[in-house]
C-alpha cells in the first residue's frame, strides 16, 4: 500500500510531466462535469442520467479519496471550499437514487462542481509564466465566471419554464443582461422573488466586473522580485518588501 500511496502522490503533487498532465487531465473532467450538470439541471432526470451521475459520482469519490489519503491534514483539507463543494455535489447526485422527487435546489448545488477548480490555481501559479505575470487578472475572471455559470443556472432551474426550446441560453441572456445592467426587457422575472433576484444579480455582478476592470487595468500587486528574499508580488507603490524590509525599485510611471 506505500508504493500505491507514493505513486497517488507522484500523480497528484509530482513535478514530471506525467503529473503535470494528469492533473490538467482532472481539469477536462471537471470541464465535462460542468457541462452535463448544467445540460441536465432543466431536464427529465430517466434512468441514462441516474447511470451518468453516478459514473461521475463514482470519479469524484475517487477523486475526493485520493486527496484525502495523501494529504498531511485532512482536517484542513476538509475546510477548503473545493472540498465542501465536492462533499455538496456527491450526496445531491446519490440522493437521486433514493426521494421520489427531483428536488430543484440540489440541481442548483451541483453547480458547486465549478469551485472544484480553484485548487487548480496552484498548478498554474507554478506551471505558466503567463499566469504569475496575470494572476489577478485571471482569478477576477474566473470568480465571474462561476457567478455566471451558477447563477445561471439558478435562473434556469427556479424561473424559465421547463418547455422553453432554448431554456438555458435565456436563462444565461437575462444573467448576462442584468448582470451588464442592459436591460432590453425582452425576458424578465415578474415575480417579487424573481425580481429580488434580479437585483441580487446586478449588485453582485457589477462588482464582480469591476473588481475585473481593476485587475486589468489598474492591478493590485505588481510583479517586482525582491532582490533579498524573492518575494516578486507588491504594491505598486512600495518602497519596501513587507517580508524582509529590502529597498525596492519598482519601475512606475506615477500617478496623474
Amino acid at each position: 500500500m506505500a508504493d500505491v500511496k507514493q505513486a497517488v502522490k507522484f500523480l497528484y503533487i509530482g513535478h514530471d510531466p506525467i503529473s503535470v498532465w494528469f492533473r490538467y487531465g482532472l481539469i477536462l473532467f471537471d470541464a465535462v462535469t460542468i457541462v452535463f450538470f448544467v445540460a441536465t439541471a432543466n431536464g427529465e432526470h430517466g434512468p441514462r442520467f441516474i447511470v451518468a451521475s453516478l459514473i461521475i459520482g463514482f470519479f469524484i469519490i475517487l477523486d475526493f479519496s485520493a486527496r484525502m489519503w495523501i494529504s498531511k491534514d485532512r482536517w484542513k483539507l476538509l475546510r477548503q471550499v473545493y472540498t465542501l463543494a465536492d462533499i455538496v455535489v456527491i450526496v445531491s447526485l446519490f440522493l437521486d437514487l433514493f426521494l421520489p422527487w427531483n428536488l430543484a435546489f440540489l440541481r442548483i448545488l451541483r453547480g458547486l462542481r465549478l469551485i472544484h477548480s480553484y485548487h487548480l490555481l496552484r498548478d498554474l501559479r507554478r506551471d505558466s509564466d503567463f499566469f504569475r505575470t496575470h494572476e489577478d487578472a485571471v482569478i477576477a475572471a474566473i470568480n465571474l465566471l462561476v457567478f455566471v455559470f451558477a447563477t445561471s443556472t439558478a435562473v434556469l432551474v427556479f424561473f424559465i419554464p421547463e418547455n422553453s426550446p432554448h431554456a438555458y441560453v435565456d436563462a444565461l441572456y437575462f444573467t448576462m443582461a442584468t448582470l451588464t445592467t442592459t436591460g432590453f426587457g425582452d425576458i424578465t422575472l415578474a415575480t417579487p422573488g424573481g425580481k429580488l433576484f434580479s437585483v441580487f444579480i446586478m449588485i453582485v455582478g457589477v462588482a464582480l466586473f469591476v473588481r475585473l476592470a481593476q485587475a486589468i487595468f489598474m492591478p493590485q500587486k505588481v510583479r517586482h522580485k525582491c532582490s533579498n528574499c524573492g518575494l516578486y508580488r507588491h504594491d505598486p507603490d512600495a518602497i519596501h518588501c513587507k517580508h524582509c524590509g529590502e529597498t525596492l525599485r519598482i519601475e512606475t510611471g506615477g500617478t496623474t
